[in-house]
């Protein structure tokens, strides 16, 4: 009796072991996962002219990614993205602009004329992307991976900023109200130059 009453303890001592063994082992991979990059190097990303590049095709620069429209009260950002454009370009910043209809109907132009529109109003020289989605069951494959960076969650407006490193990894995400040419941003750009 005392044979099987020790093997049961025994027993359940093993088991007890093992599930805490697995219950430590599993947070410790949800918590090495959550602080894991989000890599965006293998997205396809469409020029306003149809050419099919991926963000790869930037490896080595500092990207900021911004969801762009001509007719928002945010608009007058694209003299700030200019700025902050022309400041660092040389050092190997890119800034890519998606133009976007999601948010009160603010972008309805063609690409043509969002193109023109910038040029003209906001003497516009870096690199604007075919018009996307950033919101819904079709919004673009950029914008599905963009927006798990923390705090994840959907797009909120137009001229929302993402920061990627050289590497292609998310590292910064600023909502439409910071400027481009704000200090946040910009010592954020220095310090990934």
């Amino acid at each position: 009796m005392k044979r099987i009453f020790l093997l049961i303890i025994i027993s359940a001592f093993t088991i007890t072991s093992y599930a805490c063994s697995k219950r430590t082992v599993t947070q410790s991979n949800t918590t090495n996962s959550k602080s894991d990059p989000i890599n965006i190097s293998d997205v396809k990303i469409k020029t306003m002219d149809g050419q099919e590049k991926t963000i790869s095709d930037f490896k080595g620069k500092v990207l900021m990614i911004v969801n762009v429209a001509s007719k928002c009260g945010y608009t007058p950002q694209y003299e700030g993205l200019e700025k902050i454009y022309e400041k660092y370009k040389d050092r190997g910043f890119e800034i890519l602009a998606f133009p976007c209809n999601d948010f009160g109907g603010q972008e309805p132009g063609t690409n043509e004329e969002i193109q023109s529109f910038c040029k003209s109003t906001y003497n516009v020289t870096f690199p604007l992307f075919d018009k996307i989605k950033v919101l819904g069951n079709d919004k673009a494959p950029l914008y599905s991976k963009l927006i798990g960076f923390e705090p994840a969650g959907d797009i909120s407006w137009n001229f929302e900023k993402f920061l990627i490193d050289k590497n292609g990894n998310i590292v910064g995400r600023y909502k439409s109200k910071v400027k481009p040419e704000s200090e946040e941003i910009m010592t954020a750009v220095e310090k990934l130059l």
